[in-house]
């Protein structure tokens, strides 16, 4: 059933993970084309000052600081967003953390935060929405990773937390859109590795710095494939050439990505040691910025 959506410019547009990254990047693109805005993230500072940006150079937003991975911080963003707009449009569930290190020296309590924000942040982002969306219609869009499908070593949790948010968003789907026959697109977008403080917001328990291996894509991409689901709908977008290959494969020819994911542990690692091990699990980044350590501004 191909849901009728509204365009970028007509819609109140909730996205989490707002202060840096993909939604930093996709937020502001949204603003450019007259989308009024609910921007939320545990990064106060950094959200205020977006929303007012965005408010100065003549777009409308609001910032909700707050904590994905806790229910009612969700239920209350929802509200805020309808009683300031009167309504939600698309709701982009986007906020997550990493860790490197191996499965077995990570701890269980930084596992469970990571679930907290990676998996729980989009049931419970999806399930604050989900009212709201079916009473007019509109899209839920849950930004999950290659590594729905595939995995990487020194990022098994990670993976594991995505291969989680697509199992929910599927069957999500299949009870909102098939079932109820509700008028609300659920779509994930399956980026491959972008080019965002992804690495240096991470828990690190490694010996060196940790990086994503190369080419990676740049977070504009991922951001015009949100907003065009957004508009469009979908089901699952692999953004990236390298998406579509690494799921592919690992459907395919499960055994050949066992071997070829093998190789990309030593990809991951710069020569320098762990500038901020701790990482973000625990606090906000508040670095508000799109790309990642010593690429170009956006």
């Amino acid at each position: 059933m191909k849901i009728p959506l509204k365009p970028i410019e007509d819609q109140v547009m909730v996205i989490t993970g707002a202060s840096s990254g993909i939604g930093l990047c996709t937020a502001l693109r949204a603003a450019e084309r007259g989308a009024r805005l609910v921007l939320i993230a545990r990064s106060a500072h950094t959200l205020q000052e977006l929303a007012s940006h965005i408010r100065d150079v003549g777009g409308e937003a609001i910032a909700v600081p707050a904590d994905v991975g806790k229910r009612q911080d969700m239920l209350e963003a929802a509200e805020m967003a309808v009683l300031r707009y009167g309504r939600i449009d698309t709701w982009v569930n986007n906020a997550g953390v990493a860790i490197y290190g191996r499965l077995s020296e990570v701890s269980d309590e930084d596992n469970r935060r990571l679930f907290d924000t990676n998996f729980w942040g989009v049931v419970y982002g999806s399930l604050a929405a989900l009212p709201h969306l079916k009473r007019q219609g509109g899209a839920l869009i849950n930004v999950g990773s290659e590594a729905s499908e595939a995995v990487i070593p020194l990022q098994g949790m990670y993976a594991a937390s995505k291969h989680a948010v697509k199992g929910f968003t599927d069957a999500l789907r299949v009870e909102v859109e098939r079932v109820d026959k509700a008028p609300v697109s659920i779509t994930l977008i399956q980026p491959t590795a972008v080019d965002t403080p992804y690495p240096e917001h991470a828990r690190n328990y490694m010996a060196r710095e940790p990086k994503l291996p190369r080419p990676m894509i740049e977070p504009p991409k991922v951001a015009e494939a949100i907003l065009k689901a957004a508009e469009e709908g979908g089901r699952d977008v692999k953004v990236g050439a390298l998406s579509k290959v690494h799921t592919t494969m690992s459907a395919l020819m499960p055994h050949l990505a066992d071997r070829m994911e093998a190789l990309q542990e030593g990809r991951q690692q710069r020569e320098v040691p762990p500038i901020q091990p701790e990482g973000i699990l625990y606090r906000p980044s508040e670095s508000g910025r799109i790309f990642g350590r010593g690429s170009a501004p956006a």
